[in-house]
């Protein structure tokens, strides 16, 4: 049985299946530009670094034009300020947990298990997801993609975590649904799990070479850990 005195989760399609609402809220902005939507299937495969990201994929994916270069970076700006302020409405709506999320993470604070929240989702859109699924509290640290002036995979995200609770990176544990947690890990010098139910750019995750492939967050039950508050 493995023993993890940390486990770090990502959220969007590892705890809460947020597509729809990021899907909703992308083509609000294209809506907003007089551009046709996207469907659901195809925006989900860009979730995973974060919503500028994410609008940046979908906006050269009907325009064809990327936003790359610095001359873009008004154009982006502006972009990301409309999904920012349709994403205000709809973050919470349209999410849900996944099948088990809830009951393994309740049973997980019963014994005690330390649990650190790490996204690249933009950290006022995770304060108001955790809060509409009844979460807030449950992980300390949470870094946003904004908490830190890099995000995943840079490996500092792991190793903040690490450092604020107290806990050798042979000792934790993430646990995600894309190939850019598998990268953050290995690079922090942590376990990985991953889920085979989350987004990865439409590519089945043991491609990415996880320590252990899940198909339900419930297999966390197994894992033995410390059972001291990390605030």
């Amino acid at each position: 049985m493995p023993q993890f005195d940390l486990i770090l989760f990502d959220l969007d399609g590892t705890l809460i299946d947020t597509a729809s609402e990021i899907a909703d809220t992308i083509n609000d902005v294209l809506s907003d530009e007089g551009i046709a939507p996207l469907p659901l299937s195809e925006v989900r495969n860009w979730i995973g670094h974060g919503a500028r990201e994410t609008l940046r994929q979908a906006y050269a994916a009907r325009t064809r034009r990327s936003l790359l270069s610095l001359r873009d970076a008004a154009v982006l700006d502006r972009l990301f300020a409309q999904f920012a302020r349709h994403h205000a409405r709809r973050v919470g709506t349209g999410s849900t947990l996944f099948a088990g999320v809830r009951e393994t993470l309740q049973e997980l604070r019963r014994r005690g298990q330390i649990m650190a929240l790490v996204t690249n989702k933009e950290g006022r859109f995770v304060d108001a997801l955790l809060q509409s699924h009844g979460l807030s509290g449950w992980f300390a640290p949470v870094v946003a993609g904004d908490t830190l002036p890099v995000r995943k995979p840079d490996p500092r995200t792991v190793r903040h975590c690490l450092q604020h609770c107290g806990v050798a990176p042979s000792r934790a544990l993430l646990v995600g649904d894309s190939a850019v947690d598998v990268a953050t890990a290995r690079a922090a010098g942590v376990s990985c799990w991953a889920v085979s139910y989350g987004y990865n750019a439409g590519r089945p995750i043991a491609e990415a070479r996880p320590d252990r492939v899940i198909d339900s967050l419930a297999e966390l039950i197994e894992v033995r850990g410390a059972t001291a508050a990390c605030v």
